[in-house]
């Protein structure tokens, strides 16, 4: 492990509220923070351009500007900043990942039912780098001071039975303990279409099949629980669409972990279904941890 946080800078109210979220991430693990922002001079256009060394001075100035206030906040912190030119902004930030333990990145609100608008930059960075990936919403205005939107949730863990979860379970029992908070883990399911109508012929279908996922669930968390005995673990096998059964649980969360398949198609989406929908529609702060 690096023992190094990286969050990407756009000048956003999002991009500061990733900052920081970032720093209070670095305090509370005793890493460093790195500060990036990446001129992608594709994205203005050749007519929408600001003149080369304005623009230049301003990204210097949003880095030197932010470091400079993250200090005054959080004094011990070891803050270095990285301006980059000319390349994707996605590109830079996966390449600093690589060599984080974790990259931070803002995600534009719009309001409690909306929530997350991920952006072009989040979407096509999330695919290209193995390491956890935190989006954060921006939380503006008097009735949402900073510091108190996410301190007092449990961390929300999404699994699917199906899928290898020890990398999410890794990074979810690590972050809960740190945090001294509790750790909700949440499997959303359905009947099979093949079941459809089991439960009307045979009442008991439906509970021994979820007693059955209880189980493997009990029994995947067991060593979990094991090396983290201190911690308390709130097991839900829920019956619904898993991303809505997430969102649901995720309510005042003080971290949502989804997972995302490591993998590189040539098209369509690279994120998956239910992490997506949650990336879109959760108001906590979002942990994608890539997974076999």
């Amino acid at each position: 492990m690096s023992n190094r946080i990286t969050v990407g800078l756009d000048g956003s109210g999002a991009g500061s509220a990733a900052a920081d979220w970032a720093a209070d991430e670095a305090e509370l693990r005793g890493a460093a923070l790195e500060l990036v922002h990446a001129e992608d001079w594709a994205q203005y256009g050749p007519f929408a351009a600001p003149l080369p060394e304005p623009r230049r001075q301003w990204a210097e100035d949003l880095l030197s500007l932010t470091r400079d206030r993250l200090l005054r906040e959080h004094g011990t912190l070891d803050i270095s900043t990285q301006g980059s030119r000319g390349a994707a902004a996605s590109e830079v930030l996966a390449a600093s990942a690589a060599a984080s333990d974790l990259l931070v990145l803002g995600s534009r609100g719009l309001g409690t039912v909306a929530g997350f608008i991920v952006g072009s930059t989040g979407s096509a960075t999330i695919p290209e780098t193995d390491t956890p990936v935190v989006l954060v919403r921006s939380v503006d205005g008097p009735d949402h001071p900073r510091g108190l939107a996410y301190d007092a949730g449990p961390v929300v863990l999404g699994v699917d039975l199906r899928s290898n979860c020890d990398r999410l379970l890794a990074f979810a029992c690590e972050d809960a303990d740190r945090r001294a908070c509790p750790l909700v883990v949440v499997h959303g399911w359905s009947l099979p279409p093949v079941f459809s109508y089991a439960p009307t012929l045979d009442p008991g279908i439906e509970k021994e099949m979820a007693d059955g996922l209880e189980t493997a669930l009990r029994e995947l968390l067991g060593p979990w629980e094991q090396k983290y005995p201190q911690l308390a673990v709130d097991a839900r096998i829920v019956i619904g669409q898993p991303a809505v059964q997430v969102l649901d649980a995720a309510s005042g969360a003080a971290l949502v972990v989804v997972g995302r398949r490591i993998r590189r198609p040539a098209l369509g989406t690279r994120i998956g279904p239910v992490t997506h929908a949650v990336l879109h529609h959760a108001t906590s702060p979002v942990a994608v941890v890539a997974h076999d």
